[in-house]
């Protein structure tokens, strides 16, 4: 009976297109400002920033590249988004990365940008905690009801490209 119930709703939902957001007019409460971060783990400050290196993170806001308590001075050509951007290693060895903003403050006109704690970002204005970790960036609190916004990440041979 469970089966048969669980079948039901998944051909519901792929019936009513309800399991794709492509069509949809979905938009993230965070505002999409240029992104522009390269960080090269071949060499300089970025060598030990590798997948096996899990919770490990950069973040690039208007101050500049932080990474393992140094910062490096940005470029004219970097760019951070809306609340700064994040490339974090998740659970799975994989790179990830988003706007350090918080939907939910940005759905109200408020931008302070997420804090790193292990493997969540929390918004210190509203307390949401989103799951870096698990490789969604999910709200764990139930204050919010959008993730992070994800950003497109490429790695080409070591060199992470982030760009909106």
């Amino acid at each position: 009976m469970r089966l048969a119930l669980s079948v039901a709703v998944v051909l519901l939902l792929a019936a009513s297109g309800l399991t794709s957001c492509e069509g949809t007019n979905w938009k993230s409460s965070v505002p999409r400002y240029g992104v522009n971060m390269i960080v090269d783990t071949n060499s300089g400050m970025f060598v030990h920033f590798v997948p096996t290196a899990l919770g490990q993170y950069v973040i690039l806001d208007k101050e500049g590249y932080h990474y393992n308590g140094n910062t490096l001075p940005r470029t004219v050509m970097d760019m951070y988004g809306y609340g700064g951007v994040i490339i974090y290693v998740n659970m799975l060895g994989s790179y990830d990365a988003y706007d350090l903003a918080c939907p939910n403050c940005a759905a109200h006109g408020l931008c302070s940008p997420c804090e790193v704690d292990g493997m969540f970002a929390v918004c210190p204005l509203c307390g949401e905690r989103y799951d870096l970790g698990s490789g969604t960036a999910a709200p764990q609190e139930g204050i919010a009801h959008e993730f992070l916004l994800r950003l497109p990440i490429i790695n080409s041979g070591g060199r992470l490209t982030v760009k909106q």
